[in-house]
């Protein structure tokens, strides 16, 4: 299965793409797609073209994407909920199937705290994909999110495998949870 992985931002937005074979994880790319100073509109259109490319260039069979955290700048928020909305567009628009992760799950994902910094995420992507030299955080960040997916995906899997016994006993997973 090959993933992608994108860390939306209006003036830089990573991408990374892995594949994912049992239990190993094998690099194929990663970078960023830069936005220039202009309109709101023409960022977002870049946005789209961007992650449109990278879809058709290594055609994944699914993406996951980074969620949008409130911060102290409302406009901020407001801003990068705009670059978010430009990728997944591209993403649906290319028929994949998007899955979402807050950046603690990523985090947790990948260096196995929620409160890791960036140049740990990046030491443990580098590590976990056997890169030679290290990504710079964007790439670093969109391929942490792949590899967050990848490993979240077996645990969505085995629980989906499980759910007719569950709702033969009165329970169900609701959103990743054992509700009784």
């Amino acid at each position: 299965m090959k993933i992608l992985g994108i860390d939306p931002g209006l003036r830089t937005t990573g991408f990374g793409v892995i594949h994912k074979q049992g239990q190993k994880l094998t690099y194929i790319a990663s970078g960023t797609i830069k936005t220039v100073e202009g309109s709101l509109p023409e960022r977002l259109k870049t946005i789209l073209s961007g992650v449109s490319e990278i879809v058709r260039t290594y055609q994944p069979d699914c993406a996951a994407i980074e969620k949008v955290f409130v911060n102290v700048n409302p406009q901020s928020t407001l801003l990068l909920g705009q670059a978010r909305g430009a990728a997944i567009c591209a993403l649906v628009a290319a028929d994949l199937a998007v899955a979402e992760y807050t950046a603690l799950q990523v985090k947790q994902g990948v260096v196995g705290q929620g409160r890791a910094s960036k140049e740990q995420v990046q030491d443990m992507v580098q590590r976990l994909l056997m890169l030679s030299g290290t990504p710079s955080p964007d790439a670093a960040d969109a391929l942490g999110v792949a590899i967050c997916h990848a490993h979240s995906g077996d645990a969505l899997a085995t629980l989906g495998a499980i759910a007719p016994e569950l709702a033969k006993r009165g329970l169900r997973v609701k959103a990743g949870r054992l509700i009784g």
